[in-house]
C-alpha cells in the first residue's frame, strides 16, 4: 500500500471521527447544549451565558453549517469551554498531557525493551530451567490488573515502608526548583512507572518469546548457524530481529491506548494526567472535556497506527508486497 493510499484511508477515518464526536451530542435527547453541557450546569448559567454559547456553536444554524463551524473551531483548537473548570477544554487537556505523555512513554519503552530483551533470551533457551523460571515469573504478573499492581505497590512502598509519596506528581506548595524539583517529581513519578511496567511486560515477553520460538524453527537460521556464526549475533540479529513484527504492532495499538490504559494508575496515585481527568469530568459530568479527551485520543491512536504502518517496511520489506 503506497503512502498516498495510506494517508487517504487515515483521512477517511479521521472524518468519521470528527463526524461522530459532532452528531453524537446533537443526537441525544433534549437539545445539543443540554447535550453537551447537562441539564444541571444549564440552570446554573445566566441567560446572556446560555445565549453567548448557542452563537459560539452556531447552535441556531443548520446542521452543516453547524458542522462548518465545528471544523474551522478545531484548527482553531477550540474544543469548548468547561464550565466547571472554568477555562478552554483545549488548555485543560494540555495542562495534563505532559503527565500522561510522561508516565505512559516512559512505561511503554521500559516494557517493550524489557519484554523483547526477556523474550529473545527465554525463547533462544526454551524448556531450561532460565525460560521456565521467566515464564513463570511473567505469566504470574500477567495474571495481576494494573489498578491491583498499583495498590500493592502503594500500601507496601508508601503507606508501610514510607519510601515514596502517596499521591500526585510532586509535592504541593513546596518551594523547590532546578535539580530538586527533578528529583521530586521522579520520586512521585516511580511508583506509577513500576506499576504500568510490570503489568504491561509480560504481554510483549510473551509475544517476543512465542515469535521466538517459531523464528528459530526457520532454515534461514538453520543457516547462520551452520556457518559458524556466534550464537549472541545469531539470536538478536537474524532470530530477534525477525520475530520484532507483531511486537512493533502490539507497540503500535498500546501506543494508541496508552492514555485509557493508564487510567486506573493515575486514579490510584491521583496522578495528574489525562486518565485522571476523564475520571473527573466523568464524576462532574463535564461533557465538553471529555468530548475534547476522547477526540485527542482518537487521534492519537491514529497517529500511532500510522507511524506503525511506516516502519513496518524498515523491519521486514516483505510486508510492503503484502498488500
Amino acid at each position: 500500500m503506497n503512502l498516498k493510499r495510506k494517508i487517504t484511508n487515515y483521512g477517511i477515518a479521521f472524518l468519521i471521527i470528527l463526524s461522530l464526536n459532532f452528531l453524537l451530542p446533537r443526537l441525544m435527547p433534549g437539545t445539543p447544549l443540554t447535550a453537551i453541557y447537562g441539564e444541571e450546569v444549564l440552570v446554573q448559567m445566566t441567560p446572556e451565558f446560555k445565549a453567548s454559547l448557542i452563537k459560539r456553536f452556531a447552535l441556531d444554524e443548520p446542521l452543516y453549517k453547524q458542522f462548518i463551524f465545528y471544523i474551522f473551531s478545531l484548527f482553531r483548537g477550540d474544543l469548548g469551554y468547561s464550565y466547571y473548570q472554568s477555562g478552554s477544554v483545549f488548555q485543560i487537556i494540555l495542562a495534563h498531557l505532559p503527565w500522561t505523555f510522561l508516565l505512559v512513554g516512559f512505561s511503554l519503552i521500559l516494557s517493550t525493551i524489557g519484554g523483547i530483551i526477556l523474550g529473545i533470551e527465554s525463547g533462544w533457551r526454551r524448556g531450561k530451567i532460565t525460560d521456565k523460571a521467566i515464564l513463570t515469573g511473567m505469566m504470574t504478573l500477567s495474571g495481576f490488573p494494573s489498578f491491583f499492581m498499583g495498590i500493592m505497590l502503594l500500601l507496601f512502598f508508601a503507606v508501610n515502608l514510607g519510601l515514596f509519596p502517596l499521591q500526585g506528581a510532586r509535592t504541593p506548595y513546596a518551594d523547590i526548583y532546578g535539580i530538586w524539583l527533578v528529583l521530586d517529581v521522579v520520586k512521585h513519578f516511580i511508583l506509577p512507572l513500576a506499576a504500568l511496567v510490570l503489568v504491561e511486560v509480560s504481554g510483549c515477553y510473551l509475544l517476543t518469546r512465542n515469535t521466538m520460538i517459531m523464528t528459530l524453527r526457520k532454515s534461514f537460521i538453520l543457516t547462520a548457524k551452520a556457518k559458524g556464526l556466534p550464537d549472541k549475533k545469531v539470536r538478536y540479529r537474524h532470530a530477534g530481529r525477525n520475530s520484532l513484527l507483531p511486537v512493533v504492532t502490539r507497540t503500535g495499538i498500546k501506543l494508541g491506548t496508552a492514555v485509557t490504559g493508564a487510567l486506573f494508575i493515575e486514579i490510584i496515585f491521583s496522578y495528574p494526567g489525562v486518565g485522571n481527568l476523564i475520571y473527573s469530568s466523568l464524576l462532574m459530568r463535564d461533557y465538553p472535556v471529555l468530548q475534547g479527551t476522547l477526540l485527542m485520543v482518537a487521534i492519537f491512536v491514529l497517529a500511532a497506527n500510522f507511524f506503525v504502518d511506516l516502519i513496518y517496511k524498515k523491519l521486514d520489506p516483505r510486508v510492503q508486497n503484502a498488500y
